[in-house]
């Protein structure tokens, strides 16, 4: 059976053999073009409901989606395809060999045409480039506006018009340059500010004997650069019209082979000095003191594997690999050569090229220069055989475009800088090269902008430089901006970057800024990689780890893609946390771009991956959740949206669950204003409040308050009542630890009749437990002991654990109100609930407030067994403030029966823990139980 295949390049189309298939409705021919924009791939319903509807589905988007599927299905089994169209849950996906979508078989010819030029064979690659364009048929998915679909018609539009460059610069390599001046004519008229294509007509019309018009050509696209843009033509441009002005025989055409370069005869060598290549020093170098030593060491190093400069964008790798080249360029006699290898641009050159311009810069000129790439490569390592040379490769792109470059003996030095690590160059050493110290950045604004100014501004400086992220292009840039305008205080340029949605157009002077250094990084990613880079800006200033990249993609792993973003140097690993995960982060203006580019993203997608990573930022702490006490503060499941991102993700926070959440405290934070900020108030809340048990085991009431008041404006304007029940029991509980006890009764009443009204029976107990106990801290007992009765009648044995809670609470208030064998038998029932649900932390506590009943009683062998046996609970759960309490209690028992040094020890001890959790309450308790006992800490100020 022939196998059915589709077309993108142009209206979407399918076709068997030769006989077009026709589809049907329009509509289903939409959807299919959704599947065709990710063949291969899992697609969303939203997503294809977004192709096909664009902003305005109908109610029953999702339906008729499944209806045009089933459509499909049932067109493409006629044909024979067999099931090629796979379900998998809410999503769908087309499965396609490569051969079967014209577009995948175009990037393949691309791929066919680049290997046979840099073979040296450019018949081979016209061929396949002529194959190539020969499959398009109209514009991309011809037909169609929606976002994704046109943002995948940019992209092939710019691989088309690229292979379109490519093959009129081959026939003109091929000597066919009359014929190719029409088409140029057009498409620079077409395309205007594409500069390569005015080289082309520029290099054919000189080629043609039509010199004036080739400089014409050039006086205009500078005349439409300086208008459209404000800048002037690029480095290439330039010298072509510099080489055209004075008539160089190198840019005679000779079918079949490059044009001989000039400086004479074919051949010549012997005789010449030595070339010195190296670009001039930057006069302004900036610090660098340990990077500079560094590369010192290693290109004086004798076996002289290749070194390679990595770094993000702007950092300044090829500044210093300048002035390093310059530094060792005296421990090479026979020269320093020098290549741009232009990898970040959208033509990063062929080794084939290079070769030929290393060989004309050692004395090979002309016919000598053989076609092949391999010929040429072994011809410039047979010349370099005895040579002590410096080879500077700067902008490489990957290590393909390196090796071959490399010369074959350890007698010469190879200094790299490239964007991305090319952990695939064997042998090579790396240095990584990090934004500027504070020193240096201030050190290089007074260099550009003028020693005088920074010392009178000094705070100015420096707010600049944290504002430029200490990057050293940022800094430049900004101190240029400084340096033309000599009237600006330090502070005007300051107060315009303190605009964080201005900051990156303000970096910008003449034809430098920061983001074109960004852009060119950005535009070489793939799809995914790209639009995770601009997702990722979406999450804020904070280190995250690698699992969130997957949820902003919609996919359970996406390690391809975070690889991709290290290894184009767009993302800083910052270490490893402590459950053993690696954390990054992106530099501020990195994200500062990021945030920007997103917003060409639809804002519903921006949406839903925001969403997808809060949803499993709140699963994960659930899961953690697990591993902690149990609490009565516990709010319940709302209805949001949980996204497990794999047992991978989870099994780090199993064993260690306190661990987890210390490394995840400040995102955990961050996420819940992020909620907040996107209007997602159900996740706001579930966030805030899923943080609760482990903001109670750490004493950490400051973060449990900003997360709570955060999340609280989010669903009093959402109106979600069950969410701000939620979110005012905590805020309640919060304020009875800081002994606010009226703000807290306040609190918690609004709590109780916010559950009531949603009807959660569960929430309501919870806020009379937390008003019972602001009572019982007050003295009104009886007060305490009707909303404690009142709480357990509405749990009825439905909540074990926080049963148990409530029933130790009452025995408090019966013990407070003198009612001990009342009190004996709450505790004896709260004892005996932990137990049977395994509640450890809730059995330690009631052992902990049960030794007051002993002592009462005059028991103090008991009272300080139920303590030790609380102590050693506490201890191995980790939980300081509990064990702290319990040290309190054990101090006043050892007090009272005259064992003072016993007694002195665990007070100090606690003491310590309350004043680093700010207790002001407890550590007074500890002071006058030491005052009692007359020790020297009774004297010491409270910290």
């Amino acid at each position: 059976m022939t196998e059915v295949r589709f077309g993108v390049l142009g209206p979407i189309a399918g076709w068997r053999g030769t006989e077009e298939i026709g589809f049907g409705a329009a509509k289903r021919s939409r959807v299919l073009a959704a599947l065709l924009l990710h063949a291969g791939r899992r697609v969303d319903r939203e997503t294809i409901i977004d192709v096909v509807w664009g902003g305005d589905p109908p109610r029953s988007g999702v339906n008729l989606v499944q209806k045009y599927v089933g459509d499909l299905r049932r067109v493409l089994r006629r044909l024979g395809s067999g099931d090629i169209v796979e379900s998998a849950g809410h999503c769908y996906r087309l499965r396609l060999a490569p051969e079967q979508l014209d577009s995948w078989v175009f990037g393949r010819h691309l791929e066919q045409a680049r290997a046979a030029r840099a073979a040296g064979e450019p018949a081979l690659a016209g061929k396949a480039l002529d194959a190539a364009l020969g499959l398009w048929r109209g514009p991309a998915f011809g037909g169609l506006d929606a976002g994704p679909v046109v943002v995948e018609r940019a992209r092939l539009e710019e691989s088309r018009l690229a292979a379109v460059e490519e093959l009129l610069e081959i026939r003109l390599l091929l000597g066919e340059h009359a014929s190719v001046l029409p088409e140029l004519s057009r498409l620079s008229r077409e395309h205007p500010l594409r500069e390569h294509l005015r080289e082309l007509r520029m290099l054919a019309l000189y080629r043609a004997g039509r010199q004036a018009e080739a400089l014409a050509v050039f006086d205009d696209t500078r005349r439409l650069l300086a208008d459209e843009l404000g800048v002037d033509p690029g480095p290439a441009l330039r010298a072509l019209h510099e080489r055209i002005l004075r008539a160089d025989s190198a840019l005679d055409a000779t079918p079949g082979r490059a044009a001989a370069a000039p400086g004479g005869p074919a051949g010549a060598e012997g005789g010449e000095p030595p070339a010195r290549q190296l670009p001039r020093d930057v006069p302004d170098f900036t610090g660098r003191a340990d990077a500079l030593a560094t590369l010192a060491r290693l290109l004086a190093d004798p076996g002289h594997p290749p070194v390679v400069v990595v770094g993000a964008p702007g950092v300044g790798k090829s500044a210093l690999a300048v002035r390093a080249a310059h530094a060792a360029a005296g421990l090479f006699p026979d020269g320093a050569l020098y290549l741009n290898l232009a990898g970040t641009s959208t033509e990063p050159r062929p080794p084939s090229a290079m070769l030929a311009e290393l060989l004309r810069a050692i004395g090979v000129r002309g016919a000598a220069i053989p076609e092949g790439l391999d010929e040429r490569a072994a011809l410039y390592r047979s010349h370099l055989a005895e040579r002590r040379t410096l080879l500077l490769l700067d902008d490489a792109a990957d290590a393909t475009q390196v090796r071959p470059l490399l010369p074959g003996t350890a007698h010469c030095a190879v200094l790299v800088t490239s964007r991305h690590r090319l952990t695939d160059l064997a042998g090579a050493r790396g240095l990584e090269l990090g934004v500027f110290r504070p020193d240096e950045a201030r050190e290089l604004l007074a260099r550009v902008a003028g020693a005088n100014r920074v010392e009178d501004e000094p705070d100015q400086a420096d707010a600049i430089a944290r504002f430029c992220g200490y990057l050293p292009l940022a800094i430049r840039v900004g101190a240029a901006k400084l340096a033309g305008r000599p009237g600006w205080s330090l502070r005007v340029l300051r107060d315009r970057l303190a605009d964080q949605s201005r900051r990156i157009g303000e970096l910008r002077v003449g034809d430098t800024s920061v983001r074109a250094s960004f852009e060119v990084s950005v535009r070489m990613l793939s799809d995914r990689a790209a639009r995770a880079f601009r997702s990722l800006g979406l999450l804020g200033a904070q280190t995250f780890p690698g699992w969130v990249i997957g949820p902003l993609l919609g996919e359970r792993n996406a390690d391809d893609a975070l690889d991709e973003l290290l290894d184009a140097s767009l993302l800083t690993v910052v270490g490893t946390d402590a459950v053993g995960q690696a954390r990054y982060r992106l530099h501020d203006l990195l994200r500062d771009y990021a945030v920007k580019a997103a917003d060409a993203d639809p804002p519903e997608a921006r949406a839903r991956a925001v969403a997808r990573v809060l949803g499993a930022w709140l699963h994960l702490a659930e899961k953690a959740n697990e591993g902690l006490p149990r609490s009565v503060l516990g709010a319940g499941r709302g209805s949001a949206l949980r996204v497990p991102p794999g047992r991978e993700t989870e099994r780090p926070l199993l064993p260690c669950p306190l661990a987890w959440f210390d490394t995840e405290r400040i995102p955990l934070l961050g996420a819940v204003a992020l909620a907040a900020d996107w209007g997602l108030d159900e996740l706001a809340w579930e966030l805030a409040t899923a943080v609760v048990p482990y903001y109670d085991h750490r004493g950490n009431h400051d973060d449990w308050q900003r997360g709570h008041e955060v999340a609280l404006r989010a669903v009093v304007t959402a109106g979600n009542r069950r969410g701000e029940a939620a979110l005012l029991r905590g805020l309640g509980q919060v304020r009875i630890y800081r002994e606010d006890f009226g703000a807290a009764t306040r609190t918690l009443r609004r709590s109780r009749r916010l559950f009531h009204a949603c009807g959660d029976e569960r929430g309501e107990a919870t806020a009379l437990a937390g008003l019972a106990t602001a009572f019982r801290l007050t003295g009104r007992f009886d007060d305490a002991l009707g909303h404690a009765v009142a709480a357990l009648d509405l749990l009825a044995g439905r909540d074990r654990p926080v049963e148990a809670q409530i029933r130790n609470g009452v025995g408090m208030i019966r013990l407070a109100q003198g009612r001990d064998d009342e009190a004996g038998a709450w505790f004896t029932e709260a004892l005996r609930l932990a137990r049977e649900t395994g509640d450890r932390h809730r059995e330690a506590a009631v052992l902990r407030d049960r030794s007051g009943l002993h002592v009462r009683r005059g028991d103090a062998t008991a009272a300080l067994a139920d303590l030790h046996r609380a102590l050693a609970a506490f201890e191995g759960m980790h939980d300081e403030r509990c064990v702290a309490f319990t040290l309190l209690a054990l101090g006043e028992v050892y007090a009272d029966t005259g064992d003072g040094s016993r007694a002195a020890a665990s007070v100090e001890r606690a003491m310590t823990v309350f004043r680093k959790a700010g207790s002001d309450t407890e550590v007074a308790a500890g002071r006058r139980l030491l005052g009692r006992l007359g020790t020297a800490s009774a004297a010491l100020p409270a910290r």
